[in-house]
């Protein structure tokens, strides 16, 4: 029995994703090749890993186990090229990051220019977003995370304590002149879809105009004069357009952390980096507090 650890992989992540597209998708292969890859590793198995359904492929008993096993496989391979990530003393290549988009432009773009200029032989690849790479899995050799604490499992530096407060275009500052009859709006995230219990008190005509899913979308909103947003207070005095509010009092918010995986932390192209980018932080730490 000889079975391609490419096919056993591809077991694994049909079973992990939910689907041949999303499988195809993590592996960086196309929904035909996902089906030739589970189709192999089950002649090659001689057994049936999959039930072929209307709304897609579901595993069989055999099919868990071996998503079992080429999950432990995975963790292996993944400990072994973390470590030897880490023993590397090279500063070519690439380097991968992540960080929340909206911090990328007034903090991380200055970083990594200077890293750059410094390191010409290394390719930065920048993941922007706010989903958290797993850093476990080799999906990023950094990452900047808005947080309480870096996660037991990694290594981490704080590089800024931070304040959230209240942001929006100059007409409603002028707006809260009029006291406690002004109408102010707001616009306000969906997980806290609701005027701040604080705001309420100073301003009890208040109302939310908008509930949005994402910051950027909240930022574009204040901008454009459609209310006030709660937002940290890096990106409302980086924003052009918006000014401080006293809707509420600013309040702490998660701090700014750079993580990694202990095995990565020690290579030479992640120590550079973090050289640069942790002091840039620290030096402009006064930008994220009010």
């Amino acid at each position: 029995m000889n079975v391609d650890w490419d096919d056993l992989k591809t077991v694994l992540h049909v079973v992990r994703g939910g689907s041949l597209a999303a499988a195809g998708a993590a592996l960086g292969v196309n929904y035909t090749t996902v089906a030739r890859r589970i189709a192999r590793a089950e002649s090659a198995l001689d057994m049936i890993l999959f039930e072929r359904l209307a709304d897609g492929y579901q595993p069989t008993r055999a099919g868990l186990r071996v998503a079992e096993h080429a999950a432990e496989m995975e963790a292996r391979e993944h400990d072994l090229l973390r470590q030897l990530q880490g023993q590397d003393e090279r500063l070519s290549g690439r380097l991968v990051l992540t960080a929340p988009q909206l911090m990328i432009g007034p903090y991380v773009a200055p970083a990594i220019a200077q890293f750059a200029e410094a390191h010409p032989a290394v390719e930065v690849y920048l993941k922007a977003g706010n989903e958290l790479a797993d850093l476990t899995r080799r999906e990023a050799d950094l990452a900047i995370r808005i947080s309480a604490s870096p996660g037991d499992s990694l290594t981490g530096l704080r590089m800024a304590a931070q304040d959230s407060a209240s942001f929006a275009a100059p007409i409603w500052a002028e707006r809260m002149t009029e006291g406690k009859a002004a109408v102010i709006d707001w616009v306000v995230y969906e997980q806290i879809a609701h005027v701040p219990k604080q705001a309420l008190e100073r301003f009890p005509n208040s109302r939310v105009v908008l509930v949005c899913n994402d910051m950027a979308a909240m930022v574009g909103a204040a901008v454009s004069g459609l209310g006030v947003v709660r937002m940290p207070v890096f990106l409302g005095r980086a924003t052009p357009g918006l000014v401080q509010v006293p809707a509420i009092e600013p309040q702490t918010y998660a701090d700014v952390w750079l993580v990694g995986h202990p095995d990565v932390w020690p290579s030479a192209k992640v120590k550079a980096f973090r050289e640069i980018l942790v002091p840039e932080f620290r030096k402009r730490r006064a930008e994220f507090v009010a």
